[in-house]
């Protein structure tokens, strides 16, 4: 049995049904911030969920359709740009992951969430688990869908905006990310909050 669904075994003997948590792009200069929320099916495995780092783009691609299908829930959730200068990365991410398990089909007894801290207002309990994409298959399941939900998103925006080539930086701070920023200036989509040291 995958260790991750062993790990995953263990919160369920203690809580029931539970979701996993995780979120993608925190640290891109552009684009939201994704969040997502899975309750898997502990009767309908699925295999090679690991944390989403640790896979292939085209194997994220395929266990993003098998997630949605065996998953008992799913939700995920995008903040905007302008929430997130607003509120500042963490909050902007914290909110999103309290509103993806609101969004859930089913209300799980309990919440697991990637990281080392638990969105405040949350009103089902819940705990945080470092490294948690690698060690429970329900926030490998979430690290997954955001990421491909956010890299699926700044696909699109690089069909309209061609000229920041954000299909091969998918919008974090790289050297082209920056030159082309300085070429051709910022967009709505951009986080004005992360570009405060080229004067915006």
């Amino acid at each position: 049995m995958n260790p991750l669904y062993e790990f995953d075994a263990l919160i369920r003997q203690e809580h029931g049904v539970f979701c996993g948590v995780d979120e993608a792009g925190r640290g891109p200069l552009c684009g939201p911030v994704c969040c997502a929320a899975v309750i898997l099916d502990p009767e309908n495995p699925i295999e090679g969920i690991n944390d989403s780092k640790k896979l292939t783009e085209k194997k994220r691609e395929a266990l993003f359709d098998v997630i949605c299908q065996k998953a008992l829930a799913y939700s995920v959730v995008m903040v905007e740009p302008a929430v997130i200068d607003e509120k500042n990365i963490l909050w902007a991410t914290m909110g999103g992951m309290k509103q993806a398990v609101e969004e859930l089909s089913i209300r799980p007894a309990f919440v697991l969430v990637d990281g080392n801290r638990v969105p405040p207002e949350l009103e089902i309990p819940a705990a945080a688990q470092v490294k948690g994409d690698a060690t429970s298959a329900s926030i490998g399941a979430a690290s997954i869908l955001a990421k491909v939900s956010r890299d699926r998103f700044m696909m699109e925006l690089d069909k309209q905006y061609p000229q920041y080539q954000l299909a091969k930086h998918k919008g974090y701070p790289t050297k082209l990310h920056y030159e082309l920023i300085e070429k051709y200036g910022i967009q709505p989509f951009y986080r004005r909050s992360f570009l405060k040291k080229l004067g915006y």
